[in-house]
């Protein structure tokens, strides 16, 4: 009898850890859709660039409003700053190391393109480490994961014949496109970023395109590395600038 207990008792303990293990996973699969899909993650230490110390600096009221190459318009109260090479989305926590102060920014431009300066902060990060009089101070730059909401998609042309192109923008707004292109510049100047003008039914346009491939595979590979970069691609047959 008390074997048949104890054996019951036992049985009993399983299916609860059973259970409780089938609404962890439940709950895990749950997080993977809907809102959960918008959060920050944490990425591996593989993932993760390396750490760097360099010059910090800031934009202001000049900038105002006028659009990142996240294609959000620049928000000076916000927590964000403009980066060269982070891909776009990325959490980095910047460390003032001549006065210990830090602050949590997003990734939403690009940037600087100022002498060796590292970053560009926005008014509201740079307030908060003291830098707003100096300009500029010695800092640490850690990522700290990516916003998933700037992960962007390929809406590429399902086309075969070549030559093509890799399209990173449209803009209405010539001035909007050169700040991309300018943007491009530093990561892809081999590759020849430009502006092609197109005549719409809706007015001109002003189109960022970065590259001429003769294949659709070497057009692919570019567009996953602006991908991977938080830029919206899409490869498109290369048409020729008048």
């Amino acid at each position: 009898m008390w074997w048949r207990m104890r054996t019951s008792a036992g049985i009993s303990f399983r299916r609860v850890a059973l259970a409780a293990l089938l609404a962890g996973a439940l709950a895990l699969l749950g997080c993977s859709s809907g809102r959960y899909a918008e959060r920050s993650y944490k990425p591996s230490l593989e993932e993760e660039p390396t750490a760097r110390v360099g010059i910090a600096s800031w934009y202001g009221p000049d900038f105002h409003g006028k659009l990142t190459a996240s294609g959000e318009p620049y928000d000076m109260y916000e927590l964000t700053c403009a980066h060269k090479t982070f891909p776009l989305g990325t959490r980095l926590r910047v460390t003032n190391l001549e006065n210990g102060k830090s602050v949590l920014v997003t990734v939403t431009d690009r940037g600087p393109f100022v002498g060796e300066r590292e970053i560009d902060l926005s008014y509201a990060a740079a307030k908060k480490l003291d830098i707003i009089g100096p300009g500029t101070a010695r800092v640490k730059i850690e990522p700290f994961g990516r916003d998933l909401r700037y992960v962007r998609y390929d809406k590429s042309y399902s086309i075969e014949k070549g030559p093509f192109t890799v399209q990173v923008g449209s803009f209405s707004d010539r001035l909007n496109a050169l700040r991309v292109v300018k943007s491009l510049s530093d990561r892809y100047e081999s590759r020849n970023p430009y502006v092609f003008e197109a005549d719409t039914e809706g007015g001109r346009l002003y189109r960022v395109r970065i590259g001429k491939f003769s294949r659709r595979e070497d057009a692919q590979s570019l567009a996953e590395d602006l991908l991977g970069d938080g830029y919206s691609v899409m490869v498109c047959p290369f048409e020729e600038r008048i």
